[in-house]
């Protein structure tokens, strides 16, 4: 069956990968069909609204979306992409890969962060000149559908069980709350879990990441700690990510829109093209997905690397290489 793909390429380095990525997505022997739509600053700035009604619904409407990035504009482009597909979890991996100069290269990390509360619910208050609130929203029902989420990718991905990182300690209620939901759903389904702070994880995977495979968070610590965790791999733009819902997903890169070297086509297409991937296995194309996912830790491996890597290749170069290695 056709599978209908969203692309919006967004702003900056987002118009350099993610051409990229469709570009291996199209090398492949699979039946899409590509609806490019846009977002971002330079559409704000246009038209006085960064995420287009048009684009919204197309992303609401098609099976997978594939996006860039979006810079300052970034809050009012993704978190109203991820409710359009209904995202209820964020996956990121986070590992080192051969040829890279990480920090930590026994790294292997996966994050699945809750992806519609917490401190990102939208709830913030200027009262006065000296005063701002921000109210955090955490629901056992969102919790627990992650947890149930959780459990199923330890059990299809072999792993003994996951970490629940949290700061309970201190807030109770919310935190609490969330913890409690992911812990009482573990336990009836007989997944092993084990818990941790957030701000002694942060200590702890930085000293040994080893200690670390699947690790459940709220939204923010998700956030937060995923990024902390690409620096021990080799930087942003080695991570990839999808917010996935029941019925669509959406796939993008972590690195953001990167300013600095946008338009000079050096940025590295890895993420977006390993984001592709995870498209493809959401999709049910598995043996596709790890045909790309190898091609790209081919070239990781073997070169051409983008000046991030030490290298001077160009997106270009790195994609053609991973497309020569899918033929």
């Amino acid at each position: 069956m056709t599978a209908e793909i969203t692309v919006i390429p967004g702003d900056g380095i987002g118009q350099e990968v993610t051409p990229a990525a469709v570009a291996v997505l199209e090398a492949l022997d699979i039946d899409f069909v590509f609806h490019e739509a846009d977002a971002g600053d330079h559409v704000h700035a246009e038209t006085g609204e960064a995420l287009p009604d048009e684009t919204y619904e197309l992303a609401a409407s098609t099976d997978a979306t594939l996006f860039g990035a979006a810079g300052e504009t970034a809050a009012d482009v993704i978190l109203p992409l991820r409710e359009a597909v209904d995202s209820f979890v964020n996956v990121r991996p986070a590992t080192a890969y051969p040829g890279v100069d990480a920090l930590r290269p026994e790294t292997d990390l996966v994050f699945l962060r809750e992806n519609t509360e917490g401190v990102y619910s939208g709830h913030e208050d200027r009262l006065s000149e000296d005063l701002s609130t921000l109210t955090r929203v955490v629901t056992t029902s969102a919790s627990e559908r992650l947890a149930e989420f959780a459990c199923d990718f330890v059990e299809d991905g072999d792993y003994d069980g996951f970490h629940v990182a949290h700061k309970a300690n201190v807030m109770r209620e919310t935190d609490g709350r969330f913890r409690d939901a992911v812990l009482a759903v573990a336990d009836e389904r007989g997944v092993e879990t084990e818990e941790v702070l957030m701000d002694a994880f942060a200590t702890h995977v930085c000293l040994d990441p080893t200690q670390f495979d699947v690790v459940v968070c709220p939204n923010l610590a998700g956030d937060v700690l995923s990024d902390l965790a690409a620096g021990l791999v080799g930087g942003l733009g080695m991570l990839p990510s999808a917010n996935l819902g029941p019925e669509r997903g959406l796939f993008e890169p972590v690195h953001g829109s990167a300013p600095d070297i946008a338009g000079q086509g050096i940025a590295n297409p890895a993420a977006t093209i390993i984001s592709a991937a995870m498209l493809l296995e959401y999709l049910g194309h598995d043996a596709e997905g790890e045909a790309v996912r190898a091609a790209v830790e081919g070239v990781l491996e073997d070169g051409p690397r983008t000046p991030d890597l030490g290298g001077d290749a160009s997106t270009d170069d790195v994609t053609e290489a991973i497309l020569e290695r899918l033929d």
